[in-house]
């Protein structure tokens, strides 16, 4: 089995081409594979899929524990990469079929061709209800956003106030959110910047979550303290969110390396 490992800004995953259309890799499989102590180490598994009269292809995303998730706005940069390398793309637009429904993938490519940075639709976030939670020694409000997967958004003036690993470990699995959740904390630096960091669903603390710097700009625009367009910095470094009709989210894409792994002795290793 051949995978390629990529990041976008730190959110790495391992991406591969689906054999067939019932080409989907077991849970155990896929936490094996991104176990990052005795695997090769990531943040999810994307398989590709073939395309058809209205898409390119599609993607499924599978977190570090196996489960199945519906996007991931750092995620489908990776995927683009792969995908243009094995000739999905048409020329610099992308259309994907995900979990969440289509996104179209504006391709920056090199002289070599290699897509080096992609631009996102990320469609329109729906906001939820306010939810209030204990961080820490205080009580604060989240705010929940569909991204097209689940979040819960919290404004703070200092991120240093919270225990990311604790209190997103925490609200995860709190009984509100019967499917679980992600979730952000987010602070203004000025009107057109901000900075994240992310508990992600299924995986934990990780250096970067598109959908999750959309979902927390949402909440940062709707709230008057941003303008429409702002680089937000995550601990893997920066992305760029533009909010009209739609949300955009544009960034960086790194291949890592590529390997070639003995599906049966992975699978005989987990017994």
């Amino acid at each position: 089995m051949r995978l390629s490992k990529l990041h976008g800004t730190g959110n790495d995953f391992l991406v591969r081409v689906a054999e067939s259309p019932e080409d989907v890799l077991d849970a155990l499989v896929v936490a094996a594979l991104c176990d990052r102590n005795r695997g090769i180490g990531a943040d999810g598994v994307i398989t590709i899929g073939a395309g058809n009269s209205h898409h390119d292809c599609s993607m499924l995303l599978q977190n570090a524990d196996g489960g199945v998730a519906e996007m991931s706005g750092n995620g489908i940069r990776c995927l683009a990469y792969m995908a243009a390398k094995h000739g999905y793309a048409r020329d610099d637009v992308l259309r994907v079929a995900t979990g969440a429904g289509t996104r179209d993938v504006f391709l920056d490519r090199d002289e070599a061709g290699n897509v080096t940075r992609a631009d996102v639709d990320m469609g329109t976030p729906k906001f939820g209800e306010l939810l209030a939670f204990r961080l820490g020694e205080a009580s604060f409000e989240g705010e929940v956003v569909d991204m097209g997967n689940p979040h819960l958004v919290f404004v703070l003036d200092e991120l240093e106030s919270v225990d990311v690993a604790v209190d997103g470990a925490r609200i995860e699995l709190d009984s509100q959110f019967p499917n679980r959740t992600n979730i952000e904390f987010t602070s203004v630096r000025d009107r057109r910047t901000a900075e994240m960091r992310v508990w992600e669903r299924g995986v934990g603390e990780t250096l970067s979550c598109g959908t999750g710097v959309c979902a927390a700009a949402a909440v940062l625009r709707r709230r008057d303290l941003i303008e429409d367009t702002i680089s937000m910095h995550v601990p893997g470094g920066v992305l760029c969110v533009t909010i009209a009709e739609t949300i955009r989210l544009a960034g960086p894409v790194v291949h890592i390396f590529d390997v070639d792994i003995d599906r049966s002795r992975l699978v005989a290793s987990l017994s």
